[in-house]
């Protein structure tokens, strides 16, 4: 049959409203949004494996995706017929089509094909590595659906949604657990069939997620069924959008985050997507390197300087916004524009951690203004010539001792959290009390709302009545001198008091 790609062919469609129909590997998709992209309906199948051509009916608001294989398209169906999905917040509609395969005219469809290029050469790089092992590992017993996962040298933070984004490569995960077990990052991932954990674990373990760091170790679990009782950062259960999300954390909504899983599989396309301006954007930026799974000599590439303007002038200085921008990734160097006293160029040690600055910093209060954050065409920032005084407007932070990530897989790569009202205190030293934090933080022109030391005295919450405060007083404080040669830590805390 061979299909137009302008979309006059009405008597076609007649059969595909059947749900039921036999499987095919083509697809018909409907009730698409429609401003909707290729890219976007690529995007839906690029999890379950190989998308192979993609007619677009943009008067009908339909589209025809066909993948590699029936198997394929069979996983896709059957995983959508659990989780509805949703594409720009609207809910759409997936069942096999009457056509076997997509005869599309080339040359009405070239637009769509040059997406599909473009995203197919990025999958091609992260296939699994050569096809003898696939054929070995045919003999072996089916084994569990569920892999256990273990991240060394985690010198960047994983998260969930990097995990999603890297396994669903290898066919639908339908829930992921993630814990710290012996200071080391874990996490169970469960596969709609074990065929596919085979397939993930055989391509995926020893890879490194980014270069030269964050190191796969994966094996198969005992459990063959994860029991996932909340729907947040920690854990997921992908077929039950409906979970409540426990200990206080907002979920995501579940069509954004479904939109969230599906489009982030795309951002290393170049020019495919921009990211999402949704909160989770610092976990699109993780999972954009974590598109390069795997690939070696990628380096952790991305523009490590950027641009925030809207600063107060009257109070910015370089080392506020070293100690600012400091929480997320080790500032190297900071200038503010000489005749722009109101803009600076921040230097990050490299580009995952600009785009994490970036990602929970712009749109931030910081002296009373919202500061934007967007990455600089600078590749680096200048010092000023030797001699020449630009009145300590440009500082080299190098060689600071407050770096916070310079040890090689530090916990505090762990505890990276968006900028917050409560605030996690250390290195306190014995003699210091209660009221006397109290004070000290309200000093910085705050509320402190509530307190609570952790058991051994050392560590804290604190917190401040407001977000804006709560970053004015980490500013002001982190690093602060509370005697017995004791510096106070200030962190944001994702816990609430």
């Amino acid at each position: 049959i061979c299909l137009s790609a302008n979309g006059n062919d009405n008597k076609k469609f007649k059969g595909d409203d059947k749900m039921d129909g036999a499987p095919s590997r083509v697809l018909h998709i409907r009730k698409l949004p429609g401003e909707v992209t290729e890219t976007e309906v690529i995007a839906l199948g690029l999890p379950f494996g190989k998308v192979t051509n993609i007619l677009m009916l943009k008067g009908k608001n339909q589209a025809f995706l066909e993948l590699a294989t029936e198997e394929a398209a069979i996983t896709m169906v059957n995983y959508y017929s659990a989780v509805t999905p949703h594409l720009r917040n609207q809910p759409i509609y997936i069942q096999y089509s009457n056509h076997k395969e997509l005869k599309t005219d080339n040359t009405l469809n070239q637009r769509a094909q040059a997406v599909l290029q473009a995203v197919t050469a990025v999958q091609a790089t992260n296939a699994p590595i050569s096809g003898t092992t696939v054929s070995e590992s045919a003999v072996t017993p089916a084994q569990s659906p569920v892999l256990r996962i273990i991240i060394d040298n985690m010198y960047y933070p994983v998260t969930l949604d990097v995990l999603h984004q890297i396994f669903s490569k290898f066919g639908a995960v339908l829930k992921i657990i993630t814990f710290t077990k012996n200071n080391q990052f874990q996490a169970l991932l469960q596969f709609g069939d074990p065929v596919n954990a085979q397939q993930a674990k055989q391509a995926l373990d020893g890879q490194n997620i980014y270069n030269a760091c964050c190191t796969l170790r994966i094996d198969f679990s005992k459990l063959v069924n994860l029991n996932v009782k909340y729907n947040n950062d920690k854990s997921r259960d992908y077929t039950r959008p409906d979970l409540p999300s426990g200990d206080g954390q907002p979920t995501l909504d579940p069509a954004i985050a479904a939109a969230f899983a599906k489009e982030t599989s795309l951002l290393a396309v170049p020019g495919a997507l921009s990211p999402l301006a949704i909160p989770n954007a610092a976990a699109a930026a993780a999972a954009a390197a974590a598109g390069r799974v795997g690939m070696p000599g990628v380096a952790a590439g991305g523009n490590t300087v950027l641009l925030v303007s809207n600063l107060n002038e009257e109070m910015v200085t370089p080392q506020s916004l070293f100690t600012l921008f400091g929480v997320y990734g080790d500032v190297q160097r900071v200038k503010i524009l000489y005749n722009k006293k109101d803009s600076a160029l921040i230097q990050m040690a490299d580009g995952n951690q600009s785009q994490l600055a970036m990602s929970h910093l712009n749109g931030q209060k910081m002296y009373g203004k919202i500061i934007r954050v967007t990455l600089s065409k600078h590749q680096t920032v200048q010092l000023p010539r030797e001699g020449l005084d630009d009145q300590g407007l440009t500082k080299d932070f190098g060689n600071s001792p407050l770096h916070r990530f310079k040890k090689p897989g530090s916990k505090n790569f762990q505890n990276i959290f968006p900028p917050s009202a409560t605030l996690h205190l250390s290195n306190i030293p014995p003699s210091v009390a209660e009221d006397d934090l109290r004070t000290l933080f309200a000093n910085t022109g705050g509320t402190v709302k509530a307190f609570k030391f952790f058991q051994d005295h050392k560590m804290a919450l604190l917190q401040m009545s407001t977000v804006e405060e709560a970053i004015q007083a980490l500013i002001d404080l982190h690093n602060y001198n509370l005697g017995e040669s004791h510096h106070l830590r200030v962190s944001f805390s994702k816990s609430t008091i």
